[in-house]
């Protein structure tokens, strides 16, 4: 691995992320190269944080747009301040100010509300993180338009002319695949794909996010997961629910897994009720069986013998 990827995954690290080769050397190379970063995988395996760790290492802010079906431009992008410009209005009109003169007024910059991606562009203290989340959400007309943002970067607004970046946003899309991204869009960007982590990553991330959590709770907790997902489930439970597990373990100062704790605190990682009837019967008892074997991670303090 070359110093610079070896440097930057040891720095994403300092701030929690635990990143793999395949991701320091994509959020480098979209850094240096200021080409957007496409990052796709289910739901919780950590798309989103990567955006938020990589304004935290930049230093500079981080302005999300929050992707939905029927987003539009102007949600996206800029509204203009009706009320206030309807009060100016009338005190032109009192000033007894011409048409063109009020005109002017009320279509300035004091009157525009900047969404995310028109706030990316203008902002003057340096590049932002922009991060587009669940790009996939969208449709296609917008994701055309987002197309030809990234492309040049400019915007026009018919009452002011075309607005250009002052500094180019590094920018970060994600997905959850729950639709095709277009071709188009995709050969704009890099592309990154998170798979759920393995075991050995799995742990590393709770001892970094959880630290109060014991070697063997963090192992047994991975290696229930990695059962679990191997299980035919509606909403396959990813990083963040293995997080979230942990620390309400933690508040309930369990040391271990055991099966009534278990099924007290499954709502933290499963959340659709045919999931929780999925591990009825003996499916728990099948995958707590499996949690507590002797962990496959070389050195810990809880392996068997090879």
């Amino acid at each position: 691995m070359r110093s610079e990827i070896a440097a930057l995954q040891e720095a994403m690290a300092g701030l929690g992320y635990i990143a793999d080769p395949a991701i320091a050397t994509a959020v480098f190379l979209a850094r240096e190269m200021r080409r957007p970063l496409l990052v796709e995988g289910e739901a919780g395996v950590g798309k989103t944080e990567i955006a938020k760790v990589l304004a935290r290492l930049l230093d500079t802010e981080l302005i999300r747009l929050q992707c939905y079906e029927g987003l539009d431009v102007s949600t996206a992008l800029y509204e203009w301040n009706y009320q206030r410009q309807m009060l100016r209005l009338r005190l032109a009109e009192q000033e007894g100010k011409s048409a063109g003169e009020i005109e002017e007024l009320i279509f300035g910059r004091a009157y525009l509300l900047e969404r995310p991606l028109l706030r990316a562009i203008t902002r003057r203290e340096g590049p932002p993180v922009l991060l587009i989340d669940e790009i996939d959400r969208a449709d296609d007309a917008f994701e055309a338009f987002l197309l030809e943002v990234l492309s040049d970067f400019q915007v026009t607004i018919p009452e002011l002319g075309t607005v250009r970046a002052e500094h180019v946003p590094y920018v970060v899309l994600t997905s959850n695949r729950t639709r095709e991204i277009g071709d188009a869009l995709r050969r704009r960007c890099l592309y990154l794909y998170i798979e759920h982590p393995t075991l050995e990553k799995e742990v590393r991330i709770l001892r970094a996010r959880v630290p109060g959590a014991s070697a063997r709770l963090a192992e047994e907790i991975g290696r229930f997961m990695r059962a679990l997902r191997r299980k035919r489930l509606g909403k396959t439970p990813g990083v963040a629910e293995t997080i979230d597990w942990a620390q309400a373990l933690l508040r309930l100062h369990s040391e271990h897994l055991d099966r009534a704790t278990v099924e007290e605190t499954l709502g933290c990682i499963l959340k659709d009720r045919h999931d929780l009837a999925e591990l009825g019967g003996g499916e728990l008892e099948a995958v707590l069986a499996e949690a507590a074997e002797a962990t496959l991670i070389p050195g810990s303090a809880t392996s068997g013998p090879p």
